[in-house]
């Protein structure tokens, strides 16, 4: 098989103050059921998941990450474009066949690829395949958050996935930060 076709590019996770970053990249075939895509963030749950399902199943897929010390070393910037780059990477380790002619990442910057690829704000609402990028990333981040809960419930990661809440600030201040915390980002004490 020698298909060349575009990627689509998206990150989940640069706001927790706890967690990876985490990307996906995607390539949809042309058959690809589209109603099941969006904006993952305005997706519920179970739609990313079934869509999540479907698009393992059926595109060419890959997931890249980037944890927490990474992220405090070169900043969630740098992290963001590693894991989007770890993705492709991910993906053509999957799909040795697949032959990619170019990407669109979801946002202002573009990571570091072997193919052009263009940086588009809200691409994930425009490009079918960083909408499946980004539902890949969300659904992967938050899988990832909740073993972490399952192995520490003291912070609650499969309520809040390590966003800022007031309870994830509240045990912060009781139990300190824990190995999947990001020590480089500020948190406000809670009131």
């Amino acid at each position: 098989m020698a298909d060349r076709v575009t990627c689509g590019l998206d990150e989940a996770g640069r706001g927790p103050l706890a967690g990876p970053v985490t990307a996906g990249c995607a390539v949809l075939p042309a058959d690809f059921p589209m109603d099941l895509l969006g904006d993952s963030k305005t997706l519920t749950a179970r739609q990313r998941e079934r869509a999540f399902a479907v698009i393992q199943e059926r595109a060419w897929w890959g997931l890249g990450w980037c944890d927490a010390g990474e992220i405090d070393e070169i900043n969630i910037l740098q992290a963001s474009l590693r894991a989007m780059a770890r993705a492709f990477d991910d993906m053509r380790l999957r799909f040795p066949d697949l032959l990619v002619e170019a990407a669109v990442a979801d946002g202002l910057h573009r990571p570091a690829l072997p193919v052009p690829c263009r940086a588009v704000v809200r691409a994930d609402v425009t490009e079918p395949c960083v909408s499946a990028a980004s539902i890949l990333a969300k659904v992967a981040r938050d899988l990832f958050m909740t073993e972490a809960h399952a192995q520490d419930p003291r912070y609650g990661f499969a309520v809040h996935k390590g966003y800022p809440t007031l309870a994830h600030r509240r045990a912060l201040v009781e139990f300190g930060p824990g190995p999947l915390h990001r020590v480089t980002f500020t948190w406000k004490r809670p009131e």
